[in-house]
């Protein structure tokens, strides 16, 4: 009996050992996006929002998988450098999230609301996009986005 405790302590020890390692990556990977401001201007107003940058194709990849909560004035800002159709999941994705596809002049040309966590069906860009800003899912509609409405960097990226 002593023996299969032991081999079940440890292998507790390396379950936890293994969970620490992920959250410990997940917090590194988000450390090492740049944060940025920027605005969404709709008819309603200018809405301010403090965004983390995933610029590259392994941040990009990530995104914001994993995470459990985001605040009603954070996002994330993916940029793809030059215009391209796009298309996004929830696979990994924890939370709803709004997604607004945004074209080379800063104009949203489409917005998926309240994307489904965990999904695996592909969110469409609808043409050619360049950034693609995710917010806490119900923000777009709190804010009254709509197509057409501009998204810009309050210090200029390109």
């Amino acid at each position: 009996m002593p023996i299969f405790n032991r081999a079940r302590r440890s292998l507790v020890l390396a379950s936890i050992s293994a969970a620490l390692l992920v959250t410990a990556a997940t917090g590194a990977a988000a450390a090492r996006l740049k944060i940025e401001g920027l605005d969404v201007v709709t008819h309603h107003g200018v809405r301010h929002f403090t965004v983390e940058v995933a610029d590259t194709e392994a941040s990009r990849d990530r995104g914001l998988m994993f995470r459990k909560s985001l605040e009603a004035a954070r996002g994330m800002l993916f940029d793809f450098h030059t215009p391209q159709p796009v298309a996004f999941w929830m696979k990994n994705t924890l939370i709803p999230l709004d997604l607004l596809f945004i074209d080379a002049d800063g104009r949203v040309i489409s917005i998926a609301r309240n994307a489904v966590p965990l999904s695996e069906a592909q969110i469409p860009s609808g043409g050619d996009i360049v950034e693609v800003l995710e917010l806490r899912g119900g923000r777009a509609a709190e804010i009254g986005v709509e197509t057409g409405d501009l998204v810009r960097p309050r210090i200029a990226r390109h």
